[in-house]
């Protein structure tokens, strides 16, 4: 059947979701971690405890949102709209979460269906919310049954330079590194599925970009402590292609920035940033 508005409200769940401090170095390195990381990218380096990148949340969480009741769609021309964390605690290294989810809306973008979802995860080990994650699912071809276009709200970026600034550059194999954490989409593997995708080239897991992204704003403006990183909501506004590279900027404001990530092209890959931190 095709996309289904009605589904609005369900909730699903709860789901359980287990990790390992294995599952939290691969995906380290998969978004672009390494020697100048060891608190993120080992486990037994001297005097140094293990740390988890905020980011992991969109790794482990998610879980409970009932998918099923959305439809169907076409999965070769599925995109990632946007994604949001809300942190409540610090990640551990290994762990177990229950979680919770909703649909809480199902846009009509005219010539494509937009699918928001919210998922609540609770540490199993303490009892308490341990993250929360939003999703927006970009469904091509999919929308024109005439429903409500959805939030239009726009970001005013200041008209200033950047307080902070971050360049990484990612590897030319980076998806297939970033693909071992869970996401086997073989739109980011497959040269023949790309294709039929509309792309030249398999491109870059926009998880894996808001990845670099987080750990931009972790290290400029969080000093790499993971415990004052609170929330983080982006929109993925064009493909990046691997050995892209990335450059974060920031405009931070008494715990609070606004940010986007562009290529070395100057475009802009992903728009209408923020995140709060202490």
């Amino acid at each position: 059947m095709p996309i289904n508005p009605d589904a609005v409200g369900e909730t699903g769940g709860p789901s359980s979701r287990s990790w390992t401090s294995k599952d939290a170095l691969l995906y380290a390195v998969g978004i672009g971690g390494g020697t100048d990381d060891l608190p993120f990218t080992t486990e037994n380096s001297a005097n140094i405890a293990q740390k988890v990148f905020p980011t992991f949340a969109v790794i482990v969480g998610g879980g409970g949102a009932p998918m099923n009741k959305v439809g169907s769609y076409d999965v070769t021309m599925l995109l990632h709209g946007e994604q949001g964390i809300e942190l409540y605690d610090e990640i551990p290294p290994d762990g177990e979460i229950e979680s919770t989810g909703e649909i809480v809306g199902i846009w009509d973008k005219g010539n494509a269906a937009v699918i928001e979802t919210e998922s609540t995860a609770v540490n199993k080990a303490t009892g308490k919310p341990l993250f929360k994650t939003r999703s927006m699912l970009f469904c091509r071809g999919e929308g024109g049954w005439g429903g409500d276009r959805g939030p239009s709200e726009k970001i005013e970026f200041p008209d200033t330079e950047p307080t902070h600034q971050v360049t990484y550059k990612t590897r030319e194999d980076q998806a297939l590194t970033y693909r071992l954490s869970g996401d086997r989409n073989p739109l980011h593997s497959d040269p023949d599925f790309a294709r039929r995708g509309g792309f030249d080239v398999p491109i870059l897991h926009g998880l894996c970009t808001y990845g670099f992204t987080g750990r931009g704003l972790l290290a400029a403006l969080c000093d790499n402590d993971a415990s004052r990183f609170k929330s983080m909501n982006a929109r993925f506004s064009k493909p990046v292609i691997p050995g892209d590279e990335l450059t974060i900027s920031m405009w931070a404001d008494n715990g609070r920035a606004v940010f986007r990530t562009t290529n070395q092209n100057g475009e802009v890959v992903i728009d209408q940033g923020v995140c709060t931190y202490s």
